[in-house]
């Protein structure tokens, strides 16, 4: 990403097309339940080739320094960015990890525990429910037991894939692109 920095941090740009690229991961964030803000910092340093301080962000994002720094913590306390040290600077600074695999893992794993295992338990305790009151209606019996085996055969499964380093995960990806560039 090229930042154009001036005399003053007030006059640092994003090009347009960064604009739109951080925009659309902000509404792609969104829909897994991701503050805006957060996403939207988060692209920032995904692009930003220099680790970036909370008033560099601001500035660019044109967002509260409040929010930002809230931004910053959540990130932080997801693993997403960490602290760096810039010998001389007063500020502190910050970037983000470049490998998207452990991003997305990072994301996935934090979604699992707050919103997939909460719900898992729930269709758990409504199958016991279902089998020891109204065992009759097979028809939502089968339903409850196609949820919970799908949830407990794909939660293992992607226990396993994301210990996966991502070295192995990137030449999958390759070999995956060039078997489909061989079919087209």
């Amino acid at each position: 990403m090229k930042i154009t920095e001036l005399d003053e941090p007030e006059y640092m740009t994003l090009a347009p097309s960064a604009e739109k690229f951080i925009s659309v991961w902000a509404d792609m964030a969104c829909k897994w339940s991701v503050n805006r803000t957060v996403a939207e910092v988060h692209a920032l340093f995904y692009l930003s080739a220099e680790p970036l301080s909370a008033e560099d962000v601001s500035t660019l994002l044109s967002v509260s320094r409040s929010n930002v720094s809230a931004s910053l913590r959540e990130l932080e306390g997801l693993g997403l960015i960490s602290p760096v040290h810039i010998r001389g600077e007063r500020r502190q600074y910050f970037e983000t990890k470049k490998s998207l695999w452990e991003a997305f893992r990072i994301i996935v794993d934090d979604h699992k525990r707050r919103v997939i295992d909460p719900a898992i338990s729930v269709f758990h305790s409504c199958l016991e429910v279902q089998e020891h009151t109204v065992p009759e209606d097979t028809h939502t019996l089968e339903r409850m037991r196609d949820v919970v085996f799908f949830f407990d055969t794909m939660i293992p499964l992607y226990d396993q894939l994301r210990r996966l380093p991502s070295d192995p995960i990137q030449n999958l990806f390759k070999v995956t692109a060039t078997i489909k560039d061989l079919l087209n």
